[in-house]
């Protein structure tokens, strides 16, 4: 028996782009995921929680007024971008408004908003999935269909990536089509292709990785070929075929191929060089990125002549800015591959006063005898985990410059900082994601 439908009019809004009405009049608040303040929306009931209910979103039946936009031709039916129906303007003011109902529940407020420099064309890597978006329907290559975990629809006009990579995508998938070839179906685990991950540099260097089963047949050469004679701007320098046999709907690295070119491509930050493969983290928005290692920086006092311990380094890009004044800084990151390409880079930037440790926070940081005067943390988007924690927070720094893509794990993991005597100094949000729902923040604590 299908769910009643019910209608709310949303009237407030919850990090990360949680709309929240009523779902009866005068009764407990019902929370649903991509509704926006001011829309009246049709939902069905899902869970119950301790202080509301849970809704999942069946149509807008009107638009709120922060809505003032075109926006992006896929915006109704893909689920990656979910501000392209507002102004820039209002999507940093919404933005804003659900941080700070976050954060307020730690008496703190986010002091600053940094705009991102572009709200289009601006992310350095995609990945996309392999589908259809009906079933039995052609071969898709795009973004999942918004509230849907099969359906995958082709975003090839896509507004927030370059144009070479809506064209890339447009071509691959054309070009395998005619191969005959299909996506691997999640239930019969019939099909072979998976995955596309592309990535450009602000220097229009191209890197692609295409993940597939490894019972795949294709002529490798013929795939090169195809690919390196797409009409581009920028320049592809490496392709890889990566093997993936795995259960989870993820990219897992079971064996990995490179067809072309070299292990990695470059891009340049402050002034320094970085390598990046086709695991490495890097910030999806390098021109941001910039200004988010400026502010993030200008919170610290003074760095000359400190040990720093940079956790979660990624490719070193931060430890390597912050190594041009400090006396020492370490960096430890559990991808292998990045940390390969963070000591590359920091050799190639004339840069020998930075260590960088390939493993686990959690074990890794068992192994650095100095102390440190700074630790700065840039996690995933799980946080960091309640294991490590304790340990971090032993070394007893007196300052923590904490960088977040999630906020709200951001700020579980302050309130144990805070229970350890760290006081809150400032706090700013960086517009890293725009159109979506996503944002960073950073904030500083010291020692009271």
């Amino acid at each position: 028996m299908a769910k009643k439908l019910k209608t709310t009019k949303i009237t407030e809004a919850s990090y990360p782009n949680i709309g929240i009405g009523y779902w009866e009049e005068g009764s407990e608040q019902v929370y649903i995921k991509g509704a926006i303040k001011g829309q009246t929306v049709e939902y069905t009931l899902a869970r119950k929680r301790l202080d509301h209910r849970d809704g999942k979103l069946y149509r807008v039946l009107e638009k709120s007024p922060l809505e003032d936009q075109v926006g992006c031709i896929h915006k109704d039916k893909c689920g990656g971008c979910v501000y392209q129906s507002l102004s820039y303007e209002n999507e940093i003011k919404y933005k804003e408004e659900q941080i700070q109902r976050l954060f307020s529940a730690l008496d703190i407020k986010i002091s600053k908003v940094i705009d991102s420099p572009s709200y289009v064309a601006y992310r350095n890597k995609m990945e996309y999935s392999f589908g259809d978006e009906f079933i039995d329907g052609p071969l898709t290559l795009g973004m999942h269909k918004k509230n849907s975990f099969y359906d995958i629809i082709n975003t090839d006009h896509c507004l927030i990536v370059h144009e070479d990579f809506n064209i890339i995508q447009r071509s691959l998938r054309t070009y395998f089509e005619k191969l005959g070839l299909d996506y691997l179906h999640k239930k019969t685990r019939q099909g072979n292709l998976r995955h596309l991950v592309v990535r450009r540099t602000d220097l229009g260097q191209i890197l692609l990785n295409l993940v597939v089963t490894s019972d795949t047949k294709i002529s490798k050469e013929d795939l090169v070929d195809f690919l390196l004679g797409l009409d581009l701007e920028g320049q592809i320098k490496s392709i890889f075929l990566t093997y993936n046999d795995s259960l989870a709907d993820a990219i897992i690295p079971e064996k990995v191929e490179k067809l072309y070119g070299t292990d990695h491509i470059i891009e340049e930050m402050k002034g320094l060089k970085f390598k990046i493969g086709p695991f490495s983290f890097f910030q999806t928005n390098t021109k941001s990125a910039e200004l988010l290692y400026d502010q993030a920086l200008a919170m610290l006092e003074n760095v000359e002549d400190k040990v720093i311990f940079d956790l979660y380094s990624g490719t070193g890009t931060i430890s390597q800015i912050l190594a041009r004044k400090a006396k020492k800084v370490y960096g430890i990151e559990i991808v292998e591959e990045a940390v390969e390409a963070a000591k590359n880079s920091a050799a190639e930037n004339t840069i020998d006063n930075v260590e960088f440790i390939a493993g686990d926070v959690l074990e890794k940081v068992d192994l650095l005898d100095e102390k440190p005067d700074i630790i700065v943390l840039d996690p995933p988007r799980e946080g960091i985990h309640p294991k490590a924690i304790g340990k971090i927070i032993s070394f007893g720094p007196k300052e923590f410059l904490y960088i977040s893509c999630n906020p709200k794990t951001m700020v579980r993991d302050l309130e144990i900082f805070k229970e350890a005597g760290y006081k809150f100094v400032e706090g700013k949000m960086q517009n890293q994601f725009p159109r979506t729902s996503h944002v960073e923040t950073i904030v500083l604590m010291a020692k009271e």
